[in-house]
C-alpha cells in the first residue's frame, strides 16, 4: 500500500499544478481500492483536492488570490479520458475560446458522443450534450470549434469582424485543414470555412 501511496503523489507531482485527474488515471499502479485510499490520504492532507465526484486536482497556487480552480478544458479532458469518450466545445464556450466572444459563460456546453449530463466545478458547469455522430466527427479540431462557434453566433451576426478575428487566430495550416471539413458543417457555415480556406491558399 505504502508503495502503491509513493507512485500515486509522483505520478501528481509530475503532472505539476493545475492537472486534473481521476482514479483510473492511477489504475495501472495497484488496485482500484489502493489508488482510492492513496488520493483519499493526499486529499486529507491538502496536497489534492476534490473539484467534482470522481474528479481531483493538484491546484495551482497565487500568492493573492490563493488555490485557484482548474481551467474548464482541463476538467474537460479529463472527463473525456476518464469515460472514454470525444467532446467538442460549443455554443458561447466556443466562439470565447476563438476570441470571437470576450465573455466565458458559466455554463460551459460541450457535445459528446456519450450520455448527456452535467458536471459542476466550483461557481462553474460543464454542460455534456449527446449529439450525432456528424456534429462529433470533427470533435478536438479547429474545424470543430470553428463549426460550433459560427453555429452559436448565427449567419446574421458573421461579420467581416469576426472573418477578421478568425484570420488572426487560424494559422494558414489551420485554414486549409478546415477545408477538408466541409461536408460536416451547415451549407451557410461551409461557405465562410471555404472562404478562410481559400484565402490559406491563396497566401501559400
Amino acid at each position: 500500500m505504502q508503495s502503491v501511496c509513493n507512485k500515486v503523489i509522483s505520478r501528481i507531482y509530475g503532472a505539476g499544478r493545475g492537472a486534473v485527474f481521476s482514479p483510473s488515471d492511477f489504475s495501472d499502479l495497484g488496485s482500484r481500492t489502493a489508488v482510492a485510499t492513496a488520493l483519499k490520504r493526499q486529499k486529507r492532507a491538502g496536497t489534492i483536492r476534490q473539484v467534482a465526484r470522481g474528479l481531483y486536482d493538484y491546484p495551482r497556487q497565487d500568492p493573492q488570490f490563493g488555490l485557484l480552480s482548474p481551467s474548464p478544458d482541463t476538467v474537460a479532458r479529463t472527463l473525456a479520458g476518464r469515460d472514454a469518450v470525444h467532446l467538442q466545445a460549443s455554443g458561447a464556450y466556443a466562439a470565447n475560446l476563438l476570441g470571437l466572444s470576450e465573455q466565458v459563460p458559466m455554463k460551459l456546453v460541450y457535445l459528446t458522443s456519450g450520455r448527456s449530463r452535467s458536471v459542476q466545478f466550483g461557481q462553474q458547469q460543464i454542460i455534456l450534450k449527446h449529439t450525432t455522430t456528424k456534429n462529433m466527427a470533427t470533435a478536438g479540431r479547429t474545424s470543430g470549434l470553428v463549426i460550433q462557434a459560427l453555429r452559436y453566433l448565427g449567419r446574421r451576426h458573421v461579420n467581416d469582424q469576426v472573418l477578421a478575428t478568425l484570420r488572426k487566430r487560424l494559422s494558414a495550416t489551420d485554414r486549409k485543414k478546415i477545408l477538408k471539413d466541409l461536408r460536416y458543417a451547415p451549407a451557410w457555415v461551409s461557405d465562410f470555412m471555404r472562404q478562410l480556406a481559400m484565402e490559406a491558399s491563396r497566401l501559400s
